[in-house]
């Protein structure tokens, strides 16, 4: 009798397992995107998606809309038409299974990513105590991406919505946040969405799929080197794995003597590598899409300066790459790299130059930060200032304000004589001077010597000269890695860095 009852107890705990395995599959589940807290994008088609069992009808309601999908390939997919800014409302994915999604707002949404400039925290910025505190804003939502490099492209992504607070907003992106904060209140208090996506240490590569590394003929660059790390990689994985066992008894060894701990050895280029190519695309960008966005705010570039000359294409080609996924020209705006000292000479310049060219590119818009600069720390604090900058951007490119947005930026330029007269764009009301004459301007004759120049504003151009050059063919300004500058316009931007030549660069490949 007792094993009797003992095979209908067993055969019971399988049945329950069965089925609970059976609702498991069953289960409808939308992306990680579409949870608690989430904002949609006000005022176009919006996707929403997520996966069931094949076959199975989900239906999306939302703001007075039904709509339904047939899962197929075991994903479904509903476009709820344009929404209406505001809320919280409440979204209901049902099939098998019903999904209430709560408190979720309608406004605008961006996607902040980049290397370590765009990860940089509140915590880690200026007056983090203060700007912490003060940071209340639960019409402002956060999700943060979890930073992974992947071989292939994942479809969905790990994260949660928080209401901006002070707990919440410390580990967030600093130039997201004060992005954010400016756009909202020029926005009339409108819901903002920031999706943090960012990666210190990153080269744009990295965050390009792999469609267009393999094949766009400008990134064979990209292509030859990881095919030689690849190669190296057996070799120099297991040195890193013998460094790492030395590591990790350094460690113990700090821990007894009340010593810090010795940092890890990096490991080497190759698969699952946070800067291989595609890799952050796949695991940090894929997932994201088609979730709809407004547009992108993005920095990063410090990891390509000593290859400026290929960012010129590559960095490009990777906003038409996301743009394409999307399938949408969203304004996609970044941050020009700051003033910093690395080795070597120029390099930081000639990347700030290919930053400048992108702007050929519809709908782009660049914040200039010479300002902020710190000479030893790749990390400028000062983050306000720039998310700002990219929030004025926005105002004008995605919004369509009347505002000055920029800096004035380089047009053309004159020979007069022994002097060169330029002409700018985004003057801004007027240039200005902050201080008592213009720094940062060099001119050069026909034998490529650039020398420290005079430069004096005239109405709406400068004029440059030097003594020590009588014929004069060309004018930089700002050309080093840590310029000291102070040509501003009247709107309180600061003019971008450029050169009128096209002498050949410290990047360009070798012939």
């Amino acid at each position: 009798m007792r094993q009797s009852l003992h095979k209908l107890s067993l055969a019971f705990c399988l049945m329950l397992c069965i089925a609970a395995a059976q609702t498991a599959l069953a289960a409808v589940k939308p992306n990680a995107l579409f949870s608690d807290g989430c904002v949609l994008q006000q005022g176009m088609p919006v996707p929403v998606w997520g996966w069931a069992d094949e076959g199975e009808q989900i239906t999306v309601e939302f703001q007075g809309q039904k709509v339904t999908a047939t899962t197929t390939g075991g994903k479904w997919m509903v476009t709820l038409k344009q929404l209406k800014a505001g809320g919280p409302f409440e979204m209901k994915i049902g099939g098998s299974n019903v999904v209430t999604i709560k408190n979720v707002l309608v406004g605008e949404v961006w996607l902040c990513s980049g290397q370590s400039n765009m990860q940089w925290t509140m915590a880690q910025s200026a007056n983090p105590k203060e700007n912490i505190a003060a940071a209340n804003y639960p019409k402002i939502r956060l999700f943060s991406v979890p930073r992974v490099s992947k071989d292939t492209p994942q479809a969905d992504v790990k994260g949660e919505w928080k209401e901006c607070s002070p707990e919440s907003v410390k580990d967030f992106s600093a130039v997201g946040y004060f992005f954010g904060r400016a756009l909202q209140a020029a926005r009339q208090g409108i819901p903002v969405g920031l999706i943090n996506s960012s990666y210190g240490g990153t080269p744009s590569e990295a965050w390009t799929s792999e469609g267009v590394v393999k094949n766009d003929p400008n990134f064979a660059g990209v292509r030859e080197r990881y095919a030689k790390a690849l190669e190296a990689f057996p070799e120099a994985s297991a040195k890193w794995e013998a460094a790492m066992e030395k590591h990790k008894e350094a460690v113990a060894k700090a821990k007894e003597e009340g010593k810090p701990a010795p940092a890890a050895p990096g490991r080497p280029m190759g698969p699952g590598h946070q800067s291989s190519p595609s890799g952050l695309y796949n695991a940090m960008i894929a997932p994201l899409v088609p979730y709809a966005l407004r547009g992108a705010i993005w920095y990063q570039g410090e990891s390509n300066a000593t290859r400026a000359y290929e960012y010129r294409s590559i960095f490009p080609a990777m906003i038409q790459d996301w743009r394409k996924a999307w399938n949408s020209e969203f304004p996609f705006l970044f941050v020009q790299l700051a003033p910093f000292a690395p080795p070597p000479a120029n390099t930081y310049a000639e990347l700030r130059e290919a930053q400048l060219l992108t702007l050929k590119l519809p709908k782009t818009g660049m914040a200039v930060i010479t300002d902020v600069g710190e000479e030893k720390d790749i990390h400028p604090k000062q983050k306000q200032p720039v998310g700002e900058r990219l929030a004025l951007a926005a105002r004008a490119i995605a919004y369509g304000e009347k505002i000055d947005y920029s800096g004035p930026v380089y047009s053309k330029m004159k020979v007069k004589g022994d002097k060169i007269e330029l002409s700018f764009n985004h003057v801004g009301g007027g240039l200005v001077v902050k201080g008592d004459r213009l720094t940062g301007f060099t001119i050069a004759g026909a034998d490529q010597k650039f020398v420290p120049a005079e430069a004096e504003i005239k109405g709406k151009k400068v004029i440059v000269s030097s003594a020590s050059v009588a014929q004069p063919v060309a004018v930089r300004f700002g050309w080093e890695n840590w310029p000291v500058l102070n040509f501003w316009n009247k709107a309180g931007l600061p003019a971008t860095p450029f050169r009128t030549d096209d002498f050949p660069m410290v990047t360009a490949p070798k012939k």
